[in-house]
């Protein structure tokens, strides 16, 4: 026979991004922790509200299996004080409960099984306790550390009250409904009551239908508009965690407000006051510019349909942006240029100096970059760094830190002193992409500025070792770096990173081995992006990071142009997705590995350089001779860049290869001729190694 159990949890709010975490937290533990108890469940659900953690398992047995445990004692004839110590652990009272097997005692312990009513609380509890809030703080009625004070719990299995000891926090069959429109108690006797009695006191209990009816109501009211919603992901799973019974209303932004610039204002501005401090949905017009509506939900039902609640979010709404025109206004009556002596007042980092030095840093990497960034006008670039972060100092950026870089472009275009487009441009982009829905810059100026930014910071931060470590990045590099690597590749820009990096870290002392530690770490970001984009890692790697034979040396050869990388990689991609590609693989690892093999055995290594001809070996000589001519070859073409016809070149080696390994012996006993074929299957491997390190490459 099976049972139910309906666990709720009601508190004061909880913030809306801890939400979903807790829930699936608390049902995974709880789930964990009874499978561990050996109590099974068929089906296990959590749901969240504003104000509850709602757990229901269903399946659930009256008792747990009785289990039987085996364990071996010491031999027989040991010291009594042995004996009597493993009949102590083992709970037996005499010998006479052991068995013998052997040379040893044995004891079989047979433990019945408990209750599940009684074994639930401490299980609960226990969950509960281990439950991760990022913050959690303890309150006067319950021992236990929680994220807001538990006013109630409801614990029930089969319909019966399970007892939990939360101190003074009454747990049984009672919850409430809404905090408005139910707020009385409400005995509930099992789920499905549960689930009836609350969506009958104005509770939505699944998120996923809340969110369903936000997301309706907002296209239903600005459809009904001639308008449309403009979408926001993050603000609609904010937004799901902070009502029980979504209302959606529209109200009016006054329409000074959505004028053309610069008489209203920017609608950067009019999102984030909406967005950010208030909640609230931007209309869009049919043509994409801000419409004087906006959209909330609220978390109440009123006789007048949400009339009042809309006029109050107005009068609201209208205060907020009546400060934001305020900075609007007096932020455009100081040019941009004023502002720039004030960044001196303003610390980048203790250990990097002011943010007004940090511009002159990026000012010299800018003008290295923009040689190499087709269509960038040197004296363009150079203002818009100068410019860059000059609204820092403003008012409006004050108000809302996010709009930096947003507002340096609306005052370079609208300020008392006008900027050239493309100097506006490149600060309005300069922060770009700010994530991975992020667009990258477009233009050549805000392409330069973006990139100098971003390498500026990596360098800097990793001069003063500020690296990051594990999911730690208090800097955003890892943005940073990911943000590099798709600037270029999205722009098709081909520089070498090494030289934008050696130029960035000339600032700096005792920076020798800095580019090679960011470059490595721009490697693993640009890693990343690849796999996301259906990029093999293996190949990523063996083109990044190759070793090249020359002569007597070896050396590893960083590939720091990313988009030849790429060309480098579909190409390699192509060539073993061949026969030819595949079968070559194979005799690369088979000449590597028996290179290797023999020179940790003779203690020596075997260089392609010293191989030499010798007469009467005929297939050692003529895989020689094409291996001159392939090497020669692909040289040539990996200089020109045409990689799929040095894959080509390459797999004209497979015949030759596989007929050197069908019928030549490495290892015979003439020790001269022995080492000299060592010296052409280590050929083969430098010659397959100008493309890629073979050695790399997975499966």
């Amino acid at each position: 026979m099976t049972g139910e159990l309906l666990l709720e949890l009601l508190t004061e709010e909880i913030p809306a991004r801890m939400q979903r975490r807790a829930i699936d937290d608390l049902t995974s533990l709880i789930a964990d922790k009874l499978k561990a108890a050996d109590i099974p469940t068929a089906t296990i659900e959590g749901q969240v509200t504003p104000r509850r953690l709602v757990v229901i398992a269903d399946g659930i047995p009256a008792r747990q299996p009785d289990r039987s445990e085996e364990r071996r004692g010491p031999r027989v004839g040991a010291p009594e004080a042995a004996i009597n110590g493993f009949l102590r652990s083992a709970g037996l009272a005499s010998t006479k409960e052991l068995e013998t097997r052997g040379e040893f005692h044995f004891a079989v312990i047979n433990r019945p099984g408990r209750a599940t009513a009684e074994v639930l609380p401490e299980l609960i509890l226990a969950a509960m306790t281990a439950l991760p809030w990022p913050k959690s703080m303890r309150y006067p009625a319950s021992p236990l550390r929680w994220v807001r004070p538990l006013n109630s719990v409801v614990c029930l299995l089969d319909g019966e009250v399970i007892n939990l000891a939360l101190g003074e926090v009454p747990v049984g069959r009672v919850t409430r409904g809404h905090r408005f429109l139910a707020p009385g108690e409400i005995t509930v006797e099992n789920a499905a009551d549960y689930r009836a009695k609350l969506a009958h006191a104005h509770v939505v209990l699944d998120r996923a239908e809340r969110r369903a009816t936000i997301d309706e109501g907002l296209t239903a009211l600005a459809h009904a508009a001639g308008l449309e919603v403009k979408a926001d992901e993050g603000l609609l799973e904010e937004v799901t965690g902070l009502v029980e019974c979504p209302v959606v209303l529209m109200g009016n932004i006054d329409a000074d407000f959505v004028r053309p610039l610069p008489e209203g204002l920017p609608p950067e501005v009019l999102a984030t006051a909406m967005r950010t401090h208030q909640k609230y949905f931007t209309c869009l017009n049919p043509d994409g510019t801000p419409a004087p509506r906006f959209l909330f939900v609220a978390n109440n039902v009123t006789p007048d349909r949400g009339e009042t609640i809309a006029a109050g979010n107005e009068r609201v709404l209208r205060a907020r942006l009546s400060d934001a025109r305020f900075f609007w206004d007096q932020d455009r009556k100081v040019r941009l240029e004023g502002r720039v002596e004030a960044l001196k007042q303003r610390v980048y980092h203790e250990k990097l100096g002011s943010v007004y030095e940090r511009t002159g840093r990026v000012e010299r990497l800018a003008e290295a970059i923009s040689q190499r960034v087709p269509g960038a006008d040197l004296e363009h670039v150079r203002r818009a760094v100068r410019l860059a972060k000059a609204d820092l100092s403003s008012g409006m950026v004050g108000e809302f830190p996010e709009l930096q870089g947003v507002m340096g472009r609306y005052y370079a275009l609208y300020g008392d002193q006008k900027e050239a487009p493309q100097v506006a441009e490149a600060i309005g982009e300069q922060y770009k992409p700010l994530g991975p829905g992020d667009t990258c810059p477009t233009t050549p100026e805000g392409t330069v500025l973006a990139i100098a930014d971003k390498l500026d910071a990596l360098v800097s931060f990793f001069v003063i070792d500020e690296k990051p470590t594990g999911s730690r990045d208090p800097f955003a590099l890892r943005r940073a770096a990911l943000g590099i690597v798709r600037i270029i590749l999205e722009n098709k820009l081909r520089f070498g990173l090494r030289s934008a990096l050696e130029a960035a870290a000339s600032s700096y002392l005792n920076s020798e081995r800095v580019p090679d530690e960011v470059l490595d770490f721009i490697a693993e970001r640009l890693k990343v992006h690849l796999r996301d984009q259906g990029v093999r890692h293996d190949l990523a790697s063996a083109v990044f990071s190759q070793v090249e034979d020359r002569g007597l040396a070896r050396i590893t050869k960083i590939e720091d142009n990313l988009v030849r990388l790429l060309a480098r990689v579909a190409a390699l991609q192509a060539f073993l997705d061949t026969d030819d590609g595949a079968n070559l693989l194979t005799a690369y690892r088979r000449a590597a590995n028996i290179v290797a093999i023999e020179e940790r055995k003779d203690g020596k290594r075997y260089h392609d350089a010293e191989y030499q001809e010798m007469p009467g070996e005929p297939v050692e000589g003529s895989l020689s001779k094409v291996l001159a001519q392939v090497r020669l070859r692909v040289e040539e073409l990996v200089a020109e860049q045409k990689f799929e016809d040095a894959m080509a070149a390459l797999a004209t080696l497979r015949k030759p290869v596989d007929e050197f390994f069908d019928r030549v012996t490495v290892n015979v006993d003439d020790k001269q001729l022995r080492e000299n074929r060592l010296r052409l299957l280590a050929r083969i491997r430098a010659t397959m190694n100008q493309i890629a390190d073979f050695s790399q490459v997975e499966g």
